[in-house]
């Protein structure tokens, strides 16, 4: 019994991976989702679940939460924690995340350290997953992610983010294994208000998702953000606040299929 119920959470799993709904493969905060759910070039608090390369880019200790409301449904969202912690060795993070209802939910808990070094970052994560089924049990693995970013120039950066090296399975069940997916992206930052970037995201299973972003900074604390996805195909906004130390970020998808997604985030920094 055990190992059909496990079966059959592994076609969950493709079907969660396919739509990014699972708190391992989607993309976290607002920010990020409003920006057409880019992972790697955000240098942020939420950088912990995202990219974990970027890490020690970010020039204060940051504590964000955050809500994803998908489509709807209560069975659908997904609440989050990060927590990033610059220090002279590095940074630390440390990230908690929850999907799903009661019937079934998932949990991620995550610690990571990232690293600058010249013109290049990096970083290593360990995850900690989790599934449960009402009724039939709970299922557990260990998922390690490497990512890193560099600067090409003065107003260009690249970065990729590599989840899942060690090709876990989704239980001692089960032979079936967590999705692994690669991003690579790369950014322009033509003024100190206005950025591009276009990400391609890979999972070994499925074609190639491209993402392009955008984020427009009208005042010094007001930020307009747009971006797209092509697989599936959606188009998404968002728009934050950050005045001082407290930021606030609202993202929407629109999905023709299956409809829209709200996200909220708030953060606090600190020296």
């Amino acid at each position: 019994m055990k190992r059909l119920t496990f079966l059959c959470f592994a076609f969950v799993i493709c079907f969660s991976s396919k739509s990014q709904t699972d708190p391992l493969t989607q993309a976290h905060g607002a920010r990020s989702q409003s920006m057409g759910n880019l992972k790697v070039n955000l240098p942020d608090a939420w950088t912990v679940f995202n990219n974990i390369g970027a890490l020690d880019r970010i020039k204060d200790s940051h504590i964000v939460v955050g809500v994803d409301r998908r489509y709807g449904l209560k069975e659908l969202s997904t609440f989050d924690l990060a927590m990033a912690l610059k220090t002279e060795l590095g940074s630390f993070g440390l990230n908690l995340s929850r999907f799903g209802g009661n019937l079934f939910n998932q949990q991620i808990f995550g610690l990571g350290y990232s690293q600058k070094l010249g013109i290049a970052s990096f970083g290593f994560k360990a995850d900690w997953f989790q599934t449960s089924i009402q009724d039939y049990g709970t299922g557990n693995s260990l998922v390690l992610s490497l990512g890193g970013v560099a600067d090409l120039g003065p107003k260009i950066q690249m970065g990729a983010n590599f989840l899942n090296l060690n090709s876990s399975k989704i239980s001692r069940y089960s032979e079936d294994r967590l999705p692994t997916i690669i991003s690579m992206g790369i950014s322009y930052f033509p003024t100190t208000s206005l950025q591009f970037h276009v990400e391609v995201e890979k999972d070994i299973l499925f074609k190639p998702n491209v993402k392009i972003g955008l984020e427009y900074g009208i005042l010094d604390w007001v930020f307009l953000r747009t971006g797209i996805n092509s697989d599936p195909s959606k188009v998404n906004f968002g728009i934050g606040l950050n005045p001082g130390k407290f930021h606030i970020d609202y993202g929407l998808g629109q999905n023709n299929a299956l409809g829209n997604t709200h996200q909220v985030s708030f953060g606090y920094k600190w020296n």
